[in-house]
């Protein structure tokens, strides 16, 4: 167990006048001040080319937890925050620059965590700075925000060149979708559980659905997003992460060298989709105008900035196997997009029909049991069976119904923590559980480049779809040709 000045540090955020800061960390940082979870010296020093004050800093961030934390300030919260708060002007490409920092960081030196909440061609120059005057010691780590490349080949560069100032144990790359309550209580679900531990194989699963859908469009960054793709953004990071955790065997402890492991194997065990079996297994689409809540919503080679021969999937669909003993013959559907009807993500499994031949006509009409597992919103499980309709019928009716667990009626004395402030908190006692490993990322790369590279070879067909619908006809057909259809998600 750590010691109390051990756990004690300094948070720098290079990227500090950005989204990702202003949104969702500065939000954390404040609940977790709430919360008692930020220890007594521990400072928060924000790192960007603005010229901006002490003051001015802690003005901007008071505005961003005015506008994210949709809460009301405390006021002796507040007060304790705000001196946490320190600026630093660094243009990260100077690096003499780095010696401001020095300045602020050693007047009171302790272990520091970087958060690298930058895009990711900053990595290296970010790190030659902290080398120079030596923050990057034994016991200072390093968050790296998503992506880790865009590639096989660029990932290795990245995690190569941060591996020169950091040891693995030191570096904590973030995937928020990982410190959501409802990914942690996956592993609760399937190991803890004897009524699903015993059935969570080929032997009684049908199939799986993961889907992650996106109401949003681009957000004004068309020229980042045409560069990543929905794939890449999207798929090689999140979904394959969710998948691992739904596939993995049982690791012996919950340490993150364990967890790693069996997430790994799922990795490895990928099926490879190539030219052979692109067009097969895979859809990819473009959103073209639509409506979405009824509101007319431009497409996306209409966007401000766009290209209009864009080629660039903002949808997309996966049919997935698992070549291993345990998932041999259960595919797993992926899908995610852009300006879909609704934000909304979703884990279904389908367990296999009854083999009962006496009934055989009549277990035909019976749709399969199901657990939905609802990420967000409305976090909280579904379990869908068989029930006999109630009444004096001589026939024999029966009818689906829904077992519901909602977390905000099941757990109304607890709070549903924000993702990010999990994995600050984590991060803080050196706890890497939640994080994502080297060799995770560069499977999950190797598997994506063979599609990518598949994609642009065969020349794959770009299907549009409306803005406001479920994505292409396509994806449908999909799942149809293996005579099954996607949940329907109800707004």
């Amino acid at each position: 167990m750590l010691s109390q000045k051990k756990l004690t540090y300094d948070l720098v955020i290079f990227g500090a006048k950005g989204d990702l800061a202003r949104r969702k960390l500065i939000p954390a940082l404040y609940q977790l001040e709430i919360s008692n979870k930020l220890y007594e010296d521990t400072r928060i020093i924000g790192v960007g080319r603005a010229e901006w004050s002490k003051n001015d800093y802690q003005k901007i961030v008071k505005n961003s937890i005015k506008k994210f934390f949709n809460k009301k300030i405390i006021k002796k919260i507040w007060k304790k925050f705000k001196l946490r708060l320190y600026f630093c002007n660094i243009d990260v490409n100077k690096i003499l620059d780095f010696y401001k920092l020095k300045k602020i960081l050693l007047n009171k030196r302790k272990r520091i965590i970087h958060y690298f909440a930058m895009p990711q061609n900053t990595f290296g120059e970010i790190c030659k700075g902290l080398g120079k005057y030596h923050f990057n010691s034994f016991q200072d780590q390093v968050i790296l925000e998503k992506p880790i490349g865009n590639s096989l080949k660029t990932s290795k560069k990245i995690n190569n060149t941060v591996g020169k100032y950091f040891s693995e144990k030191k570096i904590f790359r973030i995937d928020h979708y990982l410190g959501k309550e409802t990914v942690l209580n996956l592993i609760a679900l399937k190991f803890y559980n004897s009524i699903f531990f015993n059935n969570w194989n080929n032997k009684t699963v049908d199939h799986v659905q993961i889907t992650v859908a996106e109401e949003v469009g681009i957000e004004g960054r068309w020229g980042y997003f045409d560069k990543t793709g929905q794939t890449r953004d999207m798929i090689q990071n999140h979904l394959l992460q969710i998948l691992s955790i739904i596939a993995m065997s049982p690791p012996s402890n919950l340490k993150a060298k364990n967890i790693r492991k069996e997430k790994l194997k799922i990795l490895k065990s990928l099926r490879k989709i190539d030219s052979k079996n692109i067009d097969n297994c895979t859809v990819r689409g473009q959103y073209t105008s639509g409506l979405l809540k009824n509101i007319k919503i431009p497409g996306y080679i209409d966007e401000i900035g766009a290209v209009k021969k864009s080629n660039t999937e903002t949808f997309v669909a996966i049919k997935v196997n698992i070549d291993n003993i345990q998932w041999n013959g259960v595919p797993f559907y992926l899908r995610t997009g852009k300006r879909l009807p609704t934000k909304h993500s979703e884990i279904v499994i389908y367990f296999k029909p009854i083999n009962y031949e006496r009934n055989k006509n009549f277990i035909k009409k019976i749709p399969l049991n199901k657990i939905v597992i609802r990420l967000q919103p409305n976090e909280g499980i579904d379990i869908f069976i068989m029930n006999k309709i109630p009444g004096l019928d001589s026939n024999y009716q029966l009818k689906e119904i829904k077992l519901n667990f909602d977390y905000k009626k099941s757990f109304k004395n607890f709070r549903l923590c924000d993702s990010y402030e999990r994995l600050l908190l984590e991060c803080s006692l050196g706890i890497q559980s939640l994080f994502v490993g080297r060799e995770e990322i560069e499977e999950s790369w190797k598997w994506i480049d063979s599609i990518l590279h598949s994609w642009k070879t065969n020349k794959s067909k770009l299907v549009l779809y409306n803005a406001g619908t479920w994505g292409p006809e396509s994806s449908k057909t999909l799942l149809k040709k293996d005579k099954r259809n996607w949940n329907k998600i109800i707004i």
